[in-house]
């Protein structure tokens, strides 16, 4: 009896470890403003392709180990962690969908213009100027960076702006 109780407790470790890293491996690799190497990177897409479904797996593999567990706890604390488990590992299948970055870092489809002489911007900074049809736009390059894609119309022409 005590063998198969740590058994299920190793299951639900198991399983809960595998979701997080579904989940963490491919946020923490693939994060801005970071070097990745060549094999890192290809283990954190291949990760962010097939994490999802196994994170699933996993959390079912969970919910499975933790009623077999429940079953078996008569104390409160056994239970507080079976369940905390639990709901960690659902929510890092859940997140495990959801890729963070393009949320933070989303296109911006109709950029704010203003008057160069009441732009906020230093005389250092860096922009991106583009001149089309006699319209002149200055894309700040820090907000490049942290948007990469301003799609614009300059005139009746569509540009793109990158970094």
């Amino acid at each position: 009896m005590l063998g198969s109780r740590r058994l299920w407790w190793l299951l639900l470790l198991t399983f809960a470890v595998v979701a997080f890293l579904a989940f963490a491996y491919p946020m923490y690799v693939i994060r801005p403003f970071r070097a990745q190497g060549s094999r890192e990177l290809a283990l954190a897409l291949a990760v962010r392709k097939w994490g999802p479904p196994i994170a699933i797996a996993a959390a079912a593999g969970v919910l499975g180990a933790a009623v077999a567990l429940w079953k078996r706890s008569t104390s409160k604390l056994p239970k507080i962690a079976i369940a905390c488990a639990a709901v960690l590992t659902v929510a890092f299948a859940v997140l495990s969908h959801i890729n963070v970055y393009e949320q933070m870092f989303h296109r911006i489809d109709s950029p704010d213009v203003i008057a160069a002489a009441e732009t906020k911007i230093d005389e250092d900074d860096m922009v991106l100027a583009v001149e089309v049809e006699g319209i002149a736009r200055a894309y700040p390059v820090r907000m490049l960076a942290y948007h990469h894609i301003a799609n614009d119309v300059l005139g009746r022409v569509p540009i793109v702006s990158t970094y």
